[in-house]
């Protein structure tokens, strides 16, 4: 079962169950009486002792102290034997009881047998533990162990309070990411992340070390990015097909499988060192060159260099770079690879998100994304470092071989076997149901509304470099700060603004993101206040992604609940696809805008920058008005809850509206990468 434990009673009472055990922690101060709950709930005459002896409860023999409700709830969780089983509590993150069991979150059946009063009946857990039958239970009480805690120097060298913060006792097993059989998923967004960085770079600047032209370049950066529309049929295949039994865990190994095997064809069949460049460029720069004669001074492609080492001579052989279409074509395998394990990875988290407890929901995601973008801060400059030192195979190598190291975790992964699937119509009309209601239609609006508002200045990078004339260095130097606060926005959200209303949180940082975006306008004028150019725009450009970071989670953690159960993989997928989509579009705006005033370089260089100031005042406008739809977006989770009761819930003019812009903008990002394939500089470029 998936509800919280809060929840837990409202479900037994739902399926007609017996009453829930006692909790003397209920019971006020005040009003607590141990005589009566000893009366109350030791009513027979008498029964059979735990240990076998035989014992009779008589209220006017009762003598002694009264009893302190921590004793009696001891009395009433402690261990007790029947018909040869053991029965104990045991909390929700201990392994051993259900490793290959199907057990329910918060319920466990008792034994079949009923003599000696053992009813069968489902039993509710205490305080996030549910019983369960173990064999290893009389063991378990004579090592000491507490309820609720499966902390065992035994089976660890750790300290208790370092296990407790690895493993959280207060949470299912299932949610402990770094189990053995859990790591994979937060190894999964950690790979994204490094991929994404090294690959940025690589695609970026080998293709013009190839002398691609500027058509080319955009060919390539559409086949390595048109995978990332597919994302929706990535997700409703996974859902509604298994692979070898499994929905999530097959599909994530075959994705990073054809993303390392990519780059491995590319490493095999070209080169990729400096010397293959170089020599291509001489040839290329021979072919133009004419003989005396006029004939052509072609020269082979492949040939030989001898170099003297220190010990001897060294012979190394200079093979042909890839050619441009096939290197387009290992980076759109690179790229479907790469997609089909993100969406497998975000559908398990999706999934696993469920099963958190109330108090810590959110975290689960938090800690995921958190690692992607770790991965992301860490691996942009290594990158650009690993490029400029030993070349483009060096970063095609750590590319290849990251997504191998997975594959065993991947292995160990744990996942139901041979889920019981609904038919593809049943998981449509559920996603039908899903998209028509309030709580899905009304927050994803917002959602997409605010992320097609948030428009840039198109022409800032130019301005900084034409004007300002920040070198290379310190334009990565931005990225790399950048890409380091965005993931101490990550971390910021978690750790301070996780409990703050969703409403609150994108309030206060869209007003502070327009005064961020608003400092432009000094630093175009001149108006540092005594620093640097370089260091004012360090602090404008890089907050502006830490607060970035702080806005990312609310709609991811608000996507996941509104995610159908079976259906996680579509769902999730779908509403992702919604919000970067909102993206692409607002990108669109971005460079339609530069031409309402003139930014070009020309205009920069012969120092006329009202236009600058205009487009720098009328963008960071637009990114602010996002604030006025922020009545779209539920205030927390029980708001969002409460819209499903909405009378407007069941819209179906909401739902074909929401349907109808998510196929349409994954139509437009389709039609867009293919006309950059078939017909490259169809938009302008040369």
């Amino acid at each position: 079962m998936s509800g919280s434990p809060a929840s837990r009673y409202a479900f037994e009472e739902e399926l007609n169950l017996a009453s829930p055990p006692h909790d003397p922690f209920a019971i006020p101060d005040e009003d607590y009486d141990s005589d009566e709950y000893e009366n109350r709930h030791h009513a027979p005459e008498s029964d059979d002792h735990e240990y076998g002896e035989r014992t009779t409860y008589s209220n006017s023999n009762k003598k002694g102290p009264r009893r302190s409700r921590i004793e009696l709830w001891k009395d009433d969780t402690r261990q007790f034997n029947k018909n040869g089983q053991n029965f104990e509590m045991v909390p929700l993150s201990d392994s051993s009881n259900h490793d290959d069991g199907d057990h329910d979150n918060y319920f466990d059946y008792d034994s079949d047998d009923n003599e000696n009063g053992d009813d069968g009946q489902v039993r509710p857990s205490h305080y996030s533990n549910f019983y369960s039958s173990s064999p290893s239970s009389s063991a378990a009480a004579s090592d000491g162990l507490c309820s609720g805690d499966d902390y065992d120097t035994s089976n660890t060298y750790l300290s208790k309070r370092l296990y407790h913060y690895l493993y959280p006792p207060n949470v299912p097993r299932e949610v402990q990411l770094l189990r053995k059989e859990n790591i994979a998923v937060p190894a999964c967004y950690l790979l994204v992340g490094l991929l994404q960085g090294l690959s940025g770079p690589f695609t970026n600047v080998y293709p013009l070390d190839l002398n691609a032209s500027e058509a080319q370049q955009t060919t390539i950066s559409s086949l390595k990015s048109l995978p990332s529309t597919f994302k929706l049929a990535f997700g409703f295949f996974s859902d509604n097909v298994p692979l070898a039994g499994y929905k999530r865990k097959s599909y994530m190994l075959v994705g990073w499988a054809i993303a390392s095997l990519s780059m491995i064809a590319l490493l095999t069949f070209s080169d990729l060192s400096a010397e293959a460049i170089a020599m291509s460029n001489a040839s290329q720069q021979e072919e133009e060159m004419m003989n005396e004669d006029g004939s052509s001074g072609r020269y082979l492609l492949r040939q030989l260099q001898s170099s003297t080492a220190e010990f001897g001579e060294q012979t190394k052989i200079v093979g042909t770079p890839p050619s441009i279409s096939f290197l387009s074509f290992s980076l759109l395998m690179f790229g479907s690879g790469f997609w089909l394990a993100d969406v497998m990875g975000d559908s398990l988290v999706a999934e696993k998100a469920k099963l958190e407890p109330e108090s810590s929901r959110g975290h689960l995601q938090s800690t995921c994304y958190a690692c992607r973008f770790f991965g992301l801060m860490i691996a942009a400059p290594l990158s650009t470092v690993i490029y400029s030192k030993y070349g483009p195979q060096s970063v095609v190598i750590l590319m290849a071989a990251l997504p191998s190291l997975i594959l065993p975790l991947i292995y160990n992964l744990k996942e139901k076997k041979d889920v019981p699937v609904a038919s593809t119509r049943d998981q449509c009309r559920e996603i039908w149901s899903t998209v028509c209601s309030r709580a899905v239609w009304q927050p994803m609006g917002f959602v997409y509304l605010y992320n097609v508002l948030q428009v840039g200045n198109a022409a800032w990078k130019q301005f900084l470099k034409t004007v300002l004339n920040f070198t290379s260095n310190q334009l990565n130097s931005l990225l790399i700060v950048a890409y380091v606060l965005l993931w101490l926005g990550i971390m910021a959200y978690k750790k301070f603004f996780i409990t703050w209303s969703w409403r609150s949180v994108y309030v206060s940082t869209t007003l502070l993101n327009g005064v961020f975006s608003a400092l432009q306008i000094l630093l175009i004028k001149g108006i540092t206040f005594g620093l640097s150019p370089f260091l004012f725009a360090l602090g404008d450009d890089a907050f502006a992604d830490f607060i970035g970071g702080i806005q990312f989670l609310p709609t991811t953690i608000m996507m996941v609940h509104l995610c159908p159960t079976g259906s996680e993989g579509a769902s999730y997928a779908m509403f992702t696809t919604m919000s970067n989509s909102a993206y692409s579009l607002a990108s669109a705006f971005s460079t339609l805008l530069l031409g309402v005033w003139d930014v070009s370089k020309e205009a920069m260089e012969r120092g006329e920058l009202t236009g600058m100031i205009n487009l720098t005042a009328l963008t960071t406008l637009i990114q602010v008005s996002g604030v006025l739809f922020v009545g779209l977006l539920p205030r927390t989770k029980e708001d969002l809850a409460n819209l499903h009761s909405d009378p407007m819930s069941g819209s179906k003019i909401g739902g074909f509206i929401f349907l109808f812009v998510t196929l349409a903008s994954v139509l437009y990002s389709i039609v867009v990468g293919v006309l950059n394939i078939v017909a490259p500089g169809w938009s302008g470029e040369s």
